[in-house]
């Protein structure tokens, strides 16, 4: 079921399953989670099977961000201590950014500090009724990290971006659909039933095209028009050459559903 000491980590039909498993300690992050994050996120990557990926944590959190009782016992050894977390975490998002599955984040309960900058990393990110969104950072002397301040001015833009950094305003669920912080909210005991019929679409779909989807986006902020154009006109054309997409033409003029392997 999981090789993992502070994760839970499960796998089935073509489907990855990632629960943040410390839920004595609102899920927060120390060295083992964020390395073993690291490696199951690379571990993701590497599956040739795998056509969705899922996100959540154990209990009443999403995750209440870097474990702070950790960074104090790091002593005089707390800037070395937290940037081994910030390293491992950064691994983590960057390999999940860049992997061919999709993620999807459910979002159940509070996500502060690096639980926020996780929880949009995702590619899709559902979140429960009761969930709630809080940078967090500043209330312990501490600067964002975890791909947090170039998500957030990308997502909500630059006024709101530094409001939810320098103010630690508290977003809810229904707030943070509104200011495009997150895909849907539906209610707390349909969170899991709603995540994992989006993964199973992910796990009959063409893993390539949204692949590609991934990469023009993450490619797209730094790219003039011309050089996203011709992007797009390789990756179109490299799916129309491939099995599924050879099999989603076929399906389509035949008026029936495609397999895609």
């Amino acid at each position: 079921m999981s090789d993992y000491d502070t994760l839970a980590f499960e796998q089935s039909d073509a489907v990855a399953r990632i629960t943040l498993n410390r839920p004595g300690a609102a899920n927060g992050f120390n060295e083992p989670m964020m390395r073993e994050l690291a490696d199951v996120a690379a571990r993701c990557e590497a599956d040739p099977t795998v056509k969705a990926v899922t996100l959540t944590g154990a209990g009443k959190f999403f995750s209440a961000g870097g474990d702070l009782k950790g960074m104090a016992d790091a002593g005089d050894a707390r800037g070395v201590y937290v940037r081994r977390l910030a390293n491992h975490l950064h691994r983590a998002v960057s390999t999940f950014a860049r992997m061919d599955a999709p993620l999807i984040v459910a979002v159940n309960g509070m996500a502060a500090g690096g639980g926020f900058s996780l929880a949009i990393a995702g590619d899709l990110v559902i979140a429960g009724k009761s969930a709630a969104f809080n940078m967090a950072y500043t209330r312990a002397g501490l600067s964002p990290d975890g791909s947090a301040s170039h998500q957030l001015p990308r997502l909500v833009g630059l006024r709101r971006a530094q409001e939810l950094m320098l103010t630690n305003r508290t977003l809810s669920a229904a707030e943070a659909l509104d200011w495009g912080l997150i895909t849907a909210v539906v209610d707390d005991d349909q969170l899991h039933t709603e995540v994992e019929a989006l993964a199973a679409q992910f796990a009959r779909g063409a893993k390539g095209a949204n692949r590609n989807i991934k990469q023009l986006l993450l490619a797209s902020p730094g790219n003039d028009l011309e050089t996203q154009m011709e992007m797009e006109a390789r990756l179109v054309s490299a799916c129309a050459d491939s099995i599924d997409g050879r099999e989603g033409i076929d399906a389509f003029i035949n008026k029936r559903s495609p397999k895609f392997s």
